[in-house]
């Protein structure tokens, strides 16, 4: 399968469409049913094609030590992902095996497992340690109600869970490294928006928009509809080229630096994003809760050493900026699109040759979901 280019090839096809006044087409226009975004069917069958391939969880720099924890819902069921007491990474069903109350929530570090209900407690390894009064469970075989374990996997400072049985391929297979380990997380959130999670997806995949949508943020610092586009397996990477890149110009190709002068936007298939931008790096990950209703869990990393003052101011700065502006940009837009669903006025949205990663997702998402029967 094909990869990511190097950084130096990127440069040169940046520099050829600027004194080209041209950009990266796709051969292909996509004809997308607005009634995928709605229909309650086409959403249970997207859930189950995300319980059968590695979805982007977490950075593994929000697991660094035994006993941290990320806990919430995916593909609608709640798991949970955590550092065991030797460093291993875990994964589990998030509920008990008593009466399937969920056991953790959110992010945090504990020595132990226990459920809030009765006060059953699992070892940070799944095993079931303790139930209260257990002589009332005359039958109860302790080394079968353990927590029931999901695939885990990482993979250069990235954290997937897999729930069910995967399909055949490897998706992580072509994934290049994007995330250091050794990347400093400095801030986390979630949000809830009533929109779909396809829409959220799309608006990172392109850049026909820009000029348009950022008029007076991303556009005076960057380039109207100018992007390389490409595939590597089911992911996309779309980079985001700034002025400033004109500088490289005069320096031999071997030893150009692209860090600062884009912004790459890796959109890790099937729903989540990885912007490495100038100062940092942000990974978005969009959880669908309903056709119309997705979780943002948005990750913050710093791109170089943080230490001292300056850094650090320099970092955030950075990330205000990008979530004070272009993204609230987005997300109105996003907002717009999902009111206008239910208008009569569309039975399809059309994606052109300027929207080559669009086109690339929803076809990938289409066979993907044909190879489960759907």
């Amino acid at each position: 399968m094909a990869q990511f280019a190097t950084d130096q090839v990127v440069i040169q096809r940046i520099f050829d469409h600027i004194d080209g006044q041209t950009t990266d087409v796709g051969d292909a226009v996509w004809r997308e049913p607005v009634t995928n975004y709605t229909c309650p069917q086409r959403f249970a069958e997207e859930m189950a094609l995300f319980r059968r391939i590695p979805l982007l969880f977490c950075p593994s720099s929000a697991l660094t030590h035994p006993g941290d924890y990320v806990a919430r819902k995916s593909a609608g069921r709640p798991v949970v992902v955590l550092r065991d007491k030797t460093g291993k990474l875990r994964g589990f069903h998030n509920v008990c095996r008593h009466r399937g109350k969920q056991l953790l929530q959110g992010e945090g570090c504990t020595k132990a497992i226990v459920c809030g209900y009765h006060g059953w407690a699992y070892q940070l390894d799944g095993t079931l340690q303790y139930v209260p009064h257990e002589e009332g469970f005359p039958d109860l075989d302790k080394s079968t109600h353990g927590l029931v374990p999901i695939k885990v996997f990482e993979q250069d400072g990235l954290v997937f869970i897999c729930q069910e049985q995967p399909l055949a391929d490897d998706t992580l297979a072509t994934l290049p490294p994007i995330l250091s380990p050794e990347q400093v997380l400095f801030a986390s959130n979630e949000a809830v928006a009533d929109v779909n999670w396809k829409i959220n997806m799309e608006a990172t995949l392109e850049g026909y928009h820009i000029k348009p949508t950022h008029k007076e943020t991303f556009y005076p610092y960057g380039y109207d509809n100018l992007n390389v586009v490409e595939a590597a397996g089911p992911h996309i990477r779309v980079t985001f080229p700034f002025q400033r890149i004109e500088k490289l110009r005069s320096i031999p190709a071997p030893q150009r630096d692209i860090s600062g002068c884009v912004t790459y936007a890796h959109h890790i298939f099937p729903n989540a994003t990885i912007a490495v931008l100038s100062k940092h790096t942000v990974m978005v990950i969009s959880e669908p809760e309903a056709p119309g209703r997705t979780r943002f869990v948005t990750y913050r990393l710093a791109n170089a050493d943080m230490s001292g003052k300056d850094n650090e101011t320099s970092v955030k700065r950075d990330a205000d900026f990008v979530a004070d502006t272009g993204g609230r940009e987005d997300a109105a837009v996003v907002r717009e699109i999902q009111a206008g669903l239910a208008s009569p006025a569309n039975t399809h949205f059309t994606y052109g040759q300027y929207e080559k990663g669009i086109v690339h997702f929803h076809k990938t998402l289409t066979d993907m979901l044909a190879r489960c029967g759907y």
